[in-house]
């Protein structure tokens, strides 16, 4: 698939801004799974762009007002068109993390040991650094039907367990919930960042979903749409990936001045 995006992140502040320094992780990179046939990004001030530990692309920028200004709006723009492949199965390359790192946990991501007996349901005695992709798909079945999708009932702060109790999250929640399950297995597992098309669930443009290690000394890694229990394919367009979703966030960073804020996210994806 040929996809269009177009992604606008709008402030609002009920007082002057008086500084502001946000790091941004909205750039897509051509792999495996899709090609970045152009892709630009706009903010208040000039960006500063640099690649973190994981692979991603940041960019950051400092917005510094003077007294004489009154500044109460700001915008993040990102747009761009990417090819799909539909590749799930893939080999990081060498510079980086080891997955081993992986197995780490997380505040939103961390191991326990109800989501292991949950877990063990499914993958009954794993390899050690091996894995069984059917097992795997076999899990996230069963984490979409215990975790249900139920909009609005999560919190970007709601860790795996919390979400995994409750019976119900978001995406970003269930992607947790598998990638701190396979970490209580053993399995090094990490938190996926991205979007998806879908032409009649718009809501569902703004993505999350799991890579799982299939083979530790191969480096070889599968991507798990864990919302609508699949392998990705061509309708993912993969952003950036971390240990949860503190790490790889879309934008993230302080501010002084403003007092209230309100944020405002659009996304559309169209189909070329």
């Amino acid at each position: 698939m040929k996809l269009h995006v177009r992604h606008t992140t709008d402030y609002r502040y009920t007082e002057p801004l008086r500084y502001a320094l946000q790091t941004i992780c909205l750039t897509p990179q051509s792999g495996a799974s899709q090609s970045v046939d152009f892709w630009s990004l706009g903010a208040p001030e000039k960006l500063f762009a640099q690649t973190d530990g994981f692979g991603n692309v940041l960019q950051s920028y400092t917005l510094v007002a003077t007294q004489a200004q009154d500044v109460r709006w700001s915008l993040v723009n990102a747009a761009g068109q990417v090819q799909t492949w539909g590749v799930s199965e893939f080999v990081d390359s060498p510079g980086l993390p080891h997955p081993a790192f992986y197995l780490r946990g997380t505040e939103l991501a961390a191991p326990h040991a109800s989501l292991a007996e949950f877990g063990r349901r499914f993958l009954l005695q794993p390899a050690p650094g091996q894995v069984d992709l059917t097992s795997l798909l076999a899990l996230s079945r069963a984490v979409a039907a215990a975790v249900a999708y139920t909009s609005g009932s999560t919190q970007v702060t709601t860790t795996a367990l919390q979400a995994f109790e409750a019976g119900a999250g978001v995406c970003q929640d269930q992607a947790h919930v598998m990638v701190a399950i396979c970490r209580s297995l053993g399995l090094p597992a990490r938190y996926v960042s991205g979007y998806f098309y879908a032409a009649n669930a718009p809501d569902l443009a703004s993505h999350a979903w799991a890579d799982v290690c299939l083979d530790m000394e191969q480096r070889r890694w599968v991507s798990i749409d864990v919302t609508h229990s699949c392998l990705i394919d061509e309708r993912h367009i993969r952003l950036a990936v971390g240990t949860d979703y503190t790490a790889c966030a879309p934008i993230k960073g302080v501010r002084q001045g403003g007092g209230d804020e309100s944020m405002t996210v659009t996304i559309s994806i169209t189909l070329v």
